[in-house]
């Protein structure tokens, strides 16, 4: 069986600071977060910036680099940065972070699509800071935009000018379609890192269904010209990736994509999630991949070749 890639999404840009107190927000948090999550397993770390003020969304560069060196000091993990930023940014904003750093991924949603995370405003009881309501509670009038220009425009930029490749992000099947568009174009090449993402209010639902059905066009359309990742919103998370991990697929987990380790049960760390998702894996008779091996799998850069 081939190895299994975990990645780990340590911040991302949808859940806010009082939706979870181990959500790391600071440069120091989110580094020593990355740290623990490769130690534990992870051989990709995902990453977003937050203003260390109050835990907002931030496209800073200077952010940005306050914790990519000392992550890149301390561990060997592929770093993957967004694209995506945080509700409202322009494209410029989205990727400034990624263009500053020139990595070795960055993640690339293939579509605009309404992006409604409302509901989870509803759960919260006590507010740490004005921006967050509002933040959340506004997405039921939210599209977040990705056109085919803005893809390509991405893939210029990042891609053919810094020698970054992708984790395609694809929250339906249409977007599956989309990058098909893309590589017949020859504006994109394999091997393809096709992240799979469900349970998002305006994607694909969290359905085994669907997780079949989106593997099986992922085959029809790709062959072997692509890596397929899975990862899932909430409580869906170590479901989804389990089934992925059974059907050889490779799995993304992190607080990005859920606050929870178990029903009921708050994640503390990133690495907790990697941690348990790794013992299952490992306990199914897989072998998880270092980031070395990651890189091989994916045709990546290296390291040395980085910006930071």
């Amino acid at each position: 069986m081939a190895k299994i890639i975990i990645s780990c999404a340590i911040t991302g840009g949808i859940h806010t600071p009082s939706m979870s107190e181990h959500l790391p927000i600071t440069p120091e948090q989110i580094a020593e977060q990355s740290i623990a999550a490769a130690e534990a397993g992870a051989a990709i770390i995902h990453l977003h910036a937050r203003d260390p003020i109050d835990g907002r969304p931030t496209p800073d560069p200077e952010v940005f680099m306050q914790f990519l060196p000392r992550i890149k000091q301390n561990t060997n993990a592929v770093v993957n940065i967004t694209t995506g930023g945080g509700l409202g940014m322009t494209l410029d904003e989205r990727i400034a972070g990624a263009l500053r750093a020139s990595p070795e991924m960055a993640s690339l949603n293939m579509g605009s699509m309404n992006f409604n995370i409302a509901p989870s405003a509803a759960r919260v009881k006590e507010w740490k800071f004005a921006w967050e309501k509002p933040y959340l509670e506004n997405t039921t009038n939210f599209i977040f935009r990705n056109t085919f220009a803005d893809v390509e425009q991405v893939v210029e930029r990042l891609g053919k000018g810094h020698g970054t490749r992708f984790e395609f992000e694809c929250y339906d099947i249409g977007h599956l379609y989309n990058l098909a568009h893309m590589l017949d174009r020859k504006v994109v090449e394999g091997p393809l890192f096709v992240q799979s993402i469900f349970g998002i209010l305006g994607g694909l639902g969290a359905d085994i269904r669907n997780l079949n059905f989106m593997k099986e066009t992922a085959d029809r359309l790709f062959g072997d010209q692509y890596v397929w990742s899975v990862l899932a919103a909430g409580r869906h998370q170590m479901a989804f990736t389990t089934m992925a991990g059974i059907l050889g697929g490779n799995v993304r987990v992190g607080l990005e994509d859920s606050l929870w380790i178990g029903p009921g049960q708050p994640a503390t760390s990133n690495a907790q999630q990697v941690a348990k998702i790794r013992r299952i894996l490992e306990e199914l008779g897989h072998t998880i991949a270092t980031p070395d091996e990651a890189r091989q799998i994916l045709a990546l850069k290296g390291g040395d070749r980085v910006g930071f």
